[in-house]
């Protein structure tokens, strides 16, 4: 049996793939189905279209040109059900250990004995922390759901890509008195161009306040301190909205004694071709590849690893199958 670790798009993917080839697995997630996408702004809208999101040939029809959240959750729960895919939710993965053919799989519920191992964890469940002091005050929020909790409150968005730029909109519409701290020049290339000129246009009139080239110094209960070009800044301040990104979970990849190449993005060795990692039998797969680098994987493009792995698992197989009969028959010693 095969152990998916993440029942992502991509996780769900390498169950298709499988499925497909007749080959048993079971998919762990600790979260919900698609916890990462959950976990997304609530009113957030896919800078893909929705045609790119699809898995599995099951079409994937919006109402936009663009799809929601809530249109992808609907979406891969039916993809979930159109191919009866074992997904357990809810189950940490806590221990592995063995090797190939011979892996075992310790979670908070159970115990599972595996050939091969895929992980498939994205990075949605770590979040780039700014290493500042006050930056574990309960006003300082790392996600981001909706804007309402949010009215009419002093509030200070770090980041400069699309998750800042949706949430200063949001929250400024709904009457925040909103300021950006944006550690680079200028507003990240990537931005939405549908929602680039609205937020331009906003930060140029004064109605959201905006610090370029500018680090958050530190939080207190009611105040920010920024740094900035011209010297600190201190502001009051009622909720920090730290949209700064998020990471792997390299403890977990640790864990898994991974080698990783030497470079500044931490990138899990694996082969390009199999997407087998550097302990054998063991393949990564989507983001999770990518390391510290992030915006180098997305659903769309690391759809591919869900194929990939799956070939090379059945031709794992074959040989061993082969192997067993040469033996059987006499033809090994």
């Amino acid at each position: 049996m095969v152990i998916i670790i993440g029942a992502g798009p991509i996780g769900l993917a390498c169950g298709i793939e499988l499925k497909k080839r007749n080959i048993p697995f079971i998919i762990l997630e600790k979260g919900c189905l698609v916890n990462s996408v959950f976990n997304y702004p609530t009113n957030m809208t896919f800078f893909s279209t929705s045609d790119r999101l699809e898995i599995g040939d099951v079409p994937f029809i919006s109402h936009g040109v663009k799809a929601t959240r809530r249109e992808a959750l609907e979406y891969y729960r039916r993809v979930k059900d159109a191919y009866e895919l074992p997904v357990n939710v809810y189950e940490e993965v806590l221990r592995i250990s063995g090797g190939d053919q011979e892996y075992v799989v310790e979670t908070n519920k159970n115990t599972y004995h595996a050939s091969k191992i895929i992980v498939s964890t994205g990075f949605y469940g770590i979040p780039h922390r700014m290493k500042i002091p006050g930056e574990d005050l309960p006003k300082v929020k790392h996600y981001y759901d909706e804007p309402h909790p949010y009215a009419n409150m002093n509030v200070l968005v770090v980041g400069g890509g699309n998750s800042a730029v949706d949430v200063a909109l949001e929250t400024y519409r709904c009457g925040s008195a909103v300021t950006m701290v944006v550690r680079e020049k200028t507003l990240k290339p990537g931005v939405k161009y549908w929602v680039r000129p609205d937020i331009e246009n906003r930060i140029k009139e004064g109605a959201i306040t905006c610090y370029f080239e500018s680090n958050v110094k530190s939080i207190s209960p009611d105040k920010v301190t920024i740094s900035t070009p011209d010297g600190d800044v201190t502001i009051e301040n009622d909720f920090v909205l730290a949209m700064t990104g998020y990471e792997p979970d390299f403890r977990f990849l640790e864990m898994l004694q991974l080698e990783f190449e030497n470079d500044a993005f931490r990138t899990p060795v694996y082969n390009e071709q199999s997407m087998e990692s550097s302990r054998k039998g063991l393949y990564l797969a989507g983001v999770v590849c990518g390391g510290y680098n992030t915006s180098r994987w997305f659903i769309e493009n690391s759809i591919v690893h869900a194929s990939q792995i799956a070939e090379h698992i059945q031709e794992a197989e074959r040989i061993k199958s082969s192997r067993g009969q040469e033996k059987k028959a006499g033809l090994l010693d």
